[in-house]
Parts: structure tokens; sequence; C-alpha cells
């Protein structure tokens, strides 16, 4: 399993298009529609939290690895959000430019101090990485990356998509 979660920022009409093919070609759509020319030619909508976005989902909610878990807006930055996917296998999950301004203000207020006694606050024995500073440097630094990814979608009044091949 990969479990590697990319956030994208949409535009309106790119998430026209997603919501139009069911949940058996949504995947395929999302690689071939949305993967292929964000990475190949917009690249600044985009942020590749890798792993990281297990610990940074629990760290900005209550420690779990839940939908519903944690308070609006920060459990919507990874997982929270429209689900647009109804199987086991991916993570799909929709935030409208409403929510993405809120997220990415939930978001700005956060520093590294607070971030790490969230991210110390995990269980270990519920979190399949390895804790520890590398652990937490990796994951801050795919916080950053989304963190801005948040900013140039609030800016721009675009959706963000969060997605992850479990």
């Amino acid at each position: 399993m990969a479990a590697r979660g990319v956030h994208f920022a949409l535009s309106d009409d790119e998430v026209a298009a997603l919501r139009a093919v069911g949940d058996d070609a949504r995947i395929g759509h999302i690689q071939e529609a949305i993967e292929t020319p964000f990475f190949d030619k917009a690249r600044h909508y985009l942020a590749e939290s890798d792993k990281a976005w297990d610990a940074m989902h629990r760290a900005l909610t209550d420690g779990e690895l839940a939908w519903d878990g944690g308070t609006y807006p920060l459990n919507h930055a990874v997982m929270g959000g429209e689900q647009l996917y109804g199987n086991d296998d991916y993570i799909i999950s929709l935030k409208t430019p409403d929510q993405v301004r809120e997220i990415s203000a939930a978001l700005d207020r956060f520093t590294k101090g607070e971030f790490r006694k969230r991210y110390d606050a995990i269980d270990p024995s519920q979190y399949d990485g390895e804790m520890g500073d590398q652990d937490f440097d990796y994951t801050w630094e795919s916080l950053e990356a989304v963190r801005a990814l948040y900013r140039r979608a609030a800016a721009d009044g675009r959706y963000v998509l969060f997605t992850v091949d479990l």
C-alpha cells in the first residue's frame, strides 16, 4: 500500500467534471484528469504530503484517524469534507472554497511548537509510523506545503481535494 497523500486546488469546472463521474470511474478520472496535468503543468496547485498526511490529520484533530474527529475547520484540512468515494481503497475528500478559506485561516494560526504538542499527543500504538523528531520534521514540512496550498487556493477561490490510496 502506497498511502501517499496529495492535496489539489481545483477550479469549479474541475470539480464539476469530478462530480460527474461515479465511484467506479472516479479514481481513473483523478489519475488522468487531475494528477497527470497537475504534476506536469500545475504543481503550484498541489501539495504532496506523502505518508505524513496520517500524522498531520491526527495532530490537527483528536489524535484519531477518523473522518469526523476533532473540530472544524482543522478536521477538514486532510480527511474531512465531502467524501467523494465510498470504497475503502482510497480516500477522496473535497472542501468548498468557503471551507478552504476557513481551513487556511485556522492553519495559519498554528506555530511549530503548538503543532509539536499535538503531534506528541498522538497515541504511538495507534499510529503506523515511527514517532520522533525525524517523523515530526517530515510531518511539519508537509504541513507547511499543505498550508501554502490552502493559502493559494483561498486567494484564488478554489476547492481543495485530498486524495490518498490506501
